[in-house]
């Protein structure tokens, strides 16, 4: 990944349980941004969840004092290296708080981390047919040798 500018427009934080009443309308637009559905009432009970999440850790960035975006990473092992590696798996930045830099400073605050833990490098997943997210990954790093599949899981069956 390239080395990124330090941006000091935005306050990022780790968010905790107590962020979660200020979380979950973000989170509803998230949702409804990537399904492109109708907007969904914010969910205090899945932010909470997702806040508490074991593996889950998560970013927020304050533009004003006010929650804008969020990351949401995983600190990951790297079996070929066998250090650690970074996963950014979810990032949003509210519509009228786009384009000022928001989601760059997640990805800054991010790198920060990484090298805080020693991380090998940080994974973006981005959404297949998003022209706009990609061409914001490639301005802070580069396309990796990697395919993304999905093996869905039949949740109506008993394991056996």
């Amino acid at each position: 990944m390239s080395t990124l500018p330090l941006s000091t427009r935005f306050d990022t934080v780790t968010l905790t349980i107590d962020d979660a009443l200020e979380f979950a309308p973000l989170l509803a637009a998230y949702v409804q941004d990537m399904k492109r559905g109708a907007p969904r009432h914010p969910d205090l009970y899945y932010a909470e969840s997702l806040l508490r999440d074991r593996t889950a850790e998560i970013l927020g960035a304050r533009l004003d004092g006010t929650l804008v975006g969020f990351a949401v990473f995983y600190d990951l092992p790297d079996a070929m290296s066998g250090m650690r590696v970074g996963q950014l798996e979810d990032l949003f930045v509210m519509h009228d708080s786009r384009g000022r830099g928001v989601a760059r400073a997640l990805v800054e605050a991010l790198a920060r981390k990484g090298r805080t833990r020693d991380w090998l490098s940080l994974r973006l997943m981005v959404p297949e047919g998003s022209q706009m997210r990609t061409s914001f990954a490639e301005t802070v790093g580069k396309k990796a040798r990697l395919d993304s599949f999905v093996v869905q899981i039949d949740r109506g069956r008993a394991a056996g």
